[in-house]
């Protein structure tokens, strides 16, 4: 018996160590201080921004897509990011982003369905941002913690990935891409 205790604690122990020094939780910004291009939140953060993106739930397996478009706008160091979704399911969804940069590498952010103050920081090409958003009545109404993560890419588009947790388990993971809507104009 005390075998079988001993390999079910080692076998957590290494699940645990798993998921957060080897995984996408074990990300940190300073990874990607020294990465390429330069992510610039009023850059590129500016103007329309075209976005399509898959949602997987806790089973790992695609629960909605959608595309969004964003418009984002900047007065010195504050800022809004207006995004409407179109889901697959043929929900909508509109969300305003009000953000606060601090004209070095961190921000702040508020939004209607988020819980305080989401905190980000911008390192290298990438931009890393936590929060607490809460969901639509009609899926649940859940308060979960997030994790994004924005890429830019070499050509501008950014990819974003998203974990979101409640009580410390992924129950829901975002895929997407983010394009100056520009690229896509004669």
């Amino acid at each position: 018996m005390k075998i079988l205790t001993a390999l079910l604690l080692v076998s957590l122990v290494a699940v645990i160590a798993k998921s957060l020094l080897f995984s996408f939780r074990a990300q940190n910004p300073a990874d990607y201080a020294d990465t390429l291009p330069r992510f610039s939140l009023k850059e590129h953060l500016s103007g329309e921004i075209l976005s399509e993106g898959v949602i997987y739930g806790p089973n790992g397996r695609v629960a909605n897509s959608f595309v969004a478009t964003m418009v984002g706008e900047w007065d010195g160091d504050t800022g809004t990011l207006t995004e409407n979704f179109i889901y697959s399911n043929g929900k909508e969804q509109a969300r305003k982003w009000f953000l606060k940069y601090d004209g070095g590498t961190t921000f702040t952010a508020t939004a209607d369905d988020i819980v305080g103050e989401a905190h980000g920081v911008v390192s290298g090409s990438t931009v890393m941002i936590k929060y607490r958003i809460v969901l639509p009545e009609d899926a649940g109404g859940y308060t979960l913690s997030a994790t994004d993560w924005l890429y830019l890419t070499q050509d501008g588009v950014i990819m974003n990935k998203s974990e979101m947790r409640k009580l410390g388990i992924k129950v829901a993971e975002l895929v997407a891409t983010m394009r100056p809507a520009r690229a896509n104009k004669p």
